[in-house]
């Protein structure tokens, strides 16, 4: 016979709020200076491509050659989250970088090889590429790898592009999830009168 006093309707249990913590986003000053700090031409590349695609860090990792469209100038992006394509524009600057590199190293398959033939680069040393720079330049804010899509995306909202587009750009099934960008958004605050400046 179970005991009625020891049963616990699972319904009436209160879960725990979840936190919903702002993105890392940096300035472009900030981004420009991780970049120019990325000597090898290799690493310059693979952070470049990130920020100018709002790519996360296993789309770099398993982008490949062919996924790079120079005649429409256009990025193919193969099954991101949710198993999703989609397709983002190639800016000029970041087709020449892409060619510098190509001259340089001679990718086959994967555009960023790893260290054992055949593979592509792992995102451990991708992750460990953007904080070596981030190090150097002295960057102390709490950033992250996955911080260059979001400041992409941010970067992106404030230069005036719709949101759903830039839902489009970086795969979100949800708009919810691309609006947490209006959140840190420095253009929109800027358009906010201060209290303190009307009295």
């Amino acid at each position: 016979m179970k005991n009625k006093s020891r049963e616990i309707v699972i319904d009436s249990i209160l879960r725990p709020k979840k936190e919903h913590k702002l993105p890392k986003v940096m300035s472009k000053e900030e981004v420009k200076k991780v970049i120019d700090a990325t000597h090898n031409t290799k690493h310059k590349t693979m952070l470049m491509l990130a920020y100018s695609c709002g790519l996360r860090v296993s789309e770099l990792a398993s982008m490949k050659l062919k996924n790079i469209d120079s005649s429409r100038m256009l990025v193919m992006i193969e099954q991101g989250k949710g198993r999703k394509d989609r397709v983002v524009s190639l800016s000029e600057k970041m087709l020449q970088q892409l060619r510098q590199y190509y001259v340089e190293y001679k990718p086959d398959k994967w555009l960023f090889e790893g260290s054992e033939r055949g593979k592509h680069i792992n995102t451990r040393t991708i992750q460990r590429v953007f904080n070596n720079s981030v190090e150097a330049v002295g960057i102390t804010k709490n950033v992250t790898f996955h911080s260059l899509r979001h400041s992409y995306a941010t970067h992106m909202l404030e230069a005036g592009v719709d949101l759903r587009f830039i839902q489009e750009l970086l795969g979100h099934q949800s708009s919810k999830t691309t609006e947490i960008y209006t959140h840190v958004s420095v253009q929109s605050l800027r358009k906010i009168t201060n209290p303190l400046d009307q009295l």
